[in-house]
């Protein structure tokens, strides 16, 4: 099995992979518009931060697995992935203690004026009267949008502040509230509303597009700070300028609408940036979560090499699209299996899915279909007629 590594990872992951007796190769300095050139015969690629674009799937002619060293796959193109039958996984939860530490760090400094008294100390100017107007966290109200596992990190280190914390998330129920220690609101502007300051965690999806926009930023009460380590499209940009222009917000952010790829590159939207508290998209790289990332991107190689299934694969179909359940109990002989497929081709019926546990002993098996659609009478006599096959079953789902 040979592996891609298309961004800069720690030695350690190349070393690890290597142990597993696979073919390594690590092109950390390439653009993401040169991986359909060197993609070449790789049955795996694993990148960080660089994009995964159709060019490069279609170049691709081994491809079987996309690994996103990180959390979310909005660089990967997760549709011609799907198209190809090319799995992609990621590394959930891996670097949520390190996003949560900046996003308390931007909000520390947010208040506090960090940023802005450094710069002013450095030009040589001691504003103690203008920097001292901060309110403290103590005793105030977080709000976050979503409640993922760096949202639950952010929560408990809030909470550790003496913070009160409000969430908003369409899976949160009101008992799951309870036991993490915050409150539940039914909607954004809820949290926008009663909250001093707000923290964004939401993945970056069709739903989630500029989900903070203008009438959120209008709900927040004055002097409320807003950090966004989550995704920069996440935010409609241009209502978060106006907001900070109208003297409303204080804001730190990790991430930016439009922010370029890869480690180096011009920054366009200086604009914005001279408002704020911000870093570069640098909410995930700290040593820590470096280690447990690259940890799990090897888990997922290792997994996926013994049992040819990844962990963590994004793109699996919830429910398929087969409307019958077929269950073949029968012998565990030579041919079988043959023969209930070659039924069902005649009958032009697809199989969605498909499972055959051998019991201990191995003498006999349960074979388990989902089809598209059922089987005709004669397919199903000669099932039945098989000395091979012990009974066999068909429902409707």
């Amino acid at each position: 099995m040979k592996i891609l590594v298309a961004d800069k990872l720690s030695n350690q992951i190349l070393t690890a992979l290597r142990n597993l007796g696979l073919e390594v190769r690590s092109e950390p300095d390439r653009k993401a518009d040169e991986l359909p050139q060197i993609i070449g015969d790789a049955d795996i690629i694993i990148v960080r931060s660089k994009k995964v674009t159709a060019k490069t799937i279609e170049a691709a002619a081994n491809l079987s697995l996309i690994i996103r060293a990180g959390a979310g796959v909005d660089t990967i193109d997760v549709a011609a992935a799907n198209a190809r039958g090319i799995y992609v996984a990621n590394c959930p939860g891996k670097n949520a203690d390190a996003v949560a530490e900046l996003a308390i760090g931007l909000l520390i400094a947010a208040d506090r004026r960090i940023v802005e008294a450094t710069l002013a100390l450095r030009e040589g100017k001691w504003l103690k009267g203008e920097f001292g107007k901060a309110r403290g966290l103590k005793g105030r109200t977080l709000g976050l949008i979503g409640f993922g596992t760096i949202a639950q990190a952010v929560a408990r280190r809030a909470l550790g502040l003496e913070m009160k914390v409000l969430v908003w998330s369409r899976s949160l129920t009101l008992a799951q509230a309870a036991a993490a220690g915050v409150a539940h609101a039914a909607t954004p502007l809820d949290v926008a509303k009663a909250a001093d300051a707000v923290s964004v965690h939401v993945a970056a999806t069709a739903d989630t597009k500029q989900l903070i926009n203008e009438a959120f930023f209008a709900a927040l009460k004055p002097g409320a700070i807003f950090i966004n380590t989550a995704r920069g499209d996440v935010v409609q940009t241009a209502a978060l300028k106006a907001a900070i222009a109208s003297g409303k917000l204080r804001v730190g952010v990790d991430v930016f609408e439009g922010e370029p790829a890869g480690s180096e590159a011009v920054f366009a939207d200086t604009d914005l940036a001279k408002m704020v508290s911000c870093t570069p998209h640098v909410g995930a790289s700290t040593d820590q979560a470096s280690e447990a990332i690259a940890d799990e991107a090897v888990r997922i190689v290792k997994v996926y090499q013994e049992t040819g299934t990844p962990p963590n694969a994004v793109n699996i179909c919830g429910r398929s699209p087969a409307r019958y359940a077929l269950k073949v109990r029968h012998f565990d002989r030579v041919g079988v299996l043959a023969s209930i497929l070659a039924g069902l081709r005649r009958d032009t019926v697809n199989v969605e899915e498909m499972q055959n546990t051998i019991f201990d002993g191995a003498k006999a098996a349960c074979c388990s279909l989902s089809i598209s659609s059922e089987p005709s009478a004669e397919t199903m006599a000669q099932l039945r007629a098989d000395p091979n096959i012990l009974q066999v079953t068909l429902t409707a789902r």
